[in-house]
């Protein structure tokens, strides 16, 4: 299956389970795979045999700005849910979602979940 990526997408989300956390919207990144058949896009050269990818940005983007979820289990899973609901020709898209400062210690943390074409 061939892949188009959308890296370091950065968002702002309200999101999180501490008080502290539902108070002001935090900054996320996330990065999505996303599993297509991309052939006869590289033999045409035309955008509508591919997805638009900067039209799931926003997409992603909106999303996020307007969430309210507790984890970022969910927001990853809300993510992989529009981008197969809304592309039909996607057959898989990881996403994973990171949470910079979320965590004592490191860096950050992250969530990675895929999401599938029902068959």
């Amino acid at each position: 299956m061939d892949r188009i990526w959308i890296r370091d997408l950065r968002v702002n989300a309200l999101v999180g389970v501490y008080p502290t956390e539902r108070e002001r919207r935090q900054g996320l990144i996330l990065n999505l795979q996303i599993e297509l058949d991309l052939s006869n896009a590289a033999v045409s050269d035309r955008l509508e045999d591919t997805v638009n990818y900067a039209e799931i940005e926003a997409q992603v983007a909106e999303l996020a700005a307007n969430s309210k979820f507790f984890l970022i289990e969910r927001l990853a899973g809300a993510v992989g849910e529009l981008v197969l609901g809304r592309h039909p020709a996607v057959e898989r898209v990881t996403v994973r979602v990171e949470k910079p400062g979320a965590a004592r210690i490191a860096r950050s943390i992250a969530v990675e979940v895929a999401c599938c074409r029902k068959s």
